[in-house]
């Protein structure tokens, strides 16, 4: 019987726009260890729930054009984000390509559900209470997002069910996509080596 333990599922992605420069390594096996370094201290908050609940080892650094706005810089994050999990993720042979999770926070609900599909779609319905929250202007928060589908190839359903507060509202959001990333990435020993669809690839 084989014991060995399996290697971590690793990538690094750089992008290099006129508007952004961006650095990301990713670690889909960690501890929950982050370094970030986006220029908007509140999306800084938000990756470190990713990397601490998810148990993935989270290195972004970023330079965008902030003077003008954060839109460049959170929207490039997700799709270089996406695009490393993508790389890491491999072929998917054995994971549980699903995920959910239900996070609340003092009146604050979130569910996210999440499916490796190799499909990208995105429904998120989330009534912000605030236009920012520190200096991330809370529209971003679906732009990262969408971003992040679109290059890790994942279907994303994101619900806050109830919430008063958007500080909240968006950190229940980040730790339910945390805890339902983790459930999907993880390795399913009845599944080893299998790619979990019928149709034989995702």
């Amino acid at each position: 019987m084989n014991t060995a333990p399996h290697e971590h599922r690793i990538a690094e992605v750089r992008r290099d726009t006129t508007e952004t420069k961006i650095l990301v390594r990713i670690d889909l096996d960690g501890s929950g260890a982050a370094q970030l370094a986006t220029g908007i201290g509140f999306f800084d908050h938000m990756l470190d729930q990713i990397a601490r609940h998810g148990l993935i080892d989270l290195h972004i650094e970023a330079q965008g054009d902030l003077h003008i706005d954060g839109h460049h810089t959170v929207e490039d994050v997700g799709i270089t984000v996406g695009q490393a999990f993508a790389k890491a993720v491999g072929d998917k042979k054995g994971i549980r390509r699903y995920g959910h999770a239900y996070v609340p926070l003092d009146e604050a609900l979130s569910r996210v559900v999440v499916d490796f599909s190799g499909r990208p779609g995105l429904h998120m319905r989330v009534p912000f209470k605030a236009g920012m929250v520190g200096a991330l202007d809370t529209q971003l928060v679906y732009e990262f997002f969408q971003g992040f589908v679109n290059h890790a190839g994942v279907t994303l359903h994101i619900d806050n069910l109830h919430g008063d507060n958007a500080h909240h509202q968006c950190e229940t959001v980040f730790k339910a996509f945390a805890r339902a990333l983790r459930m999907a990435l993880e390795r399913d020993p009845r599944m080893a080596g299998v790619v979990p669809s019928t149709k034989g690839t995702l």
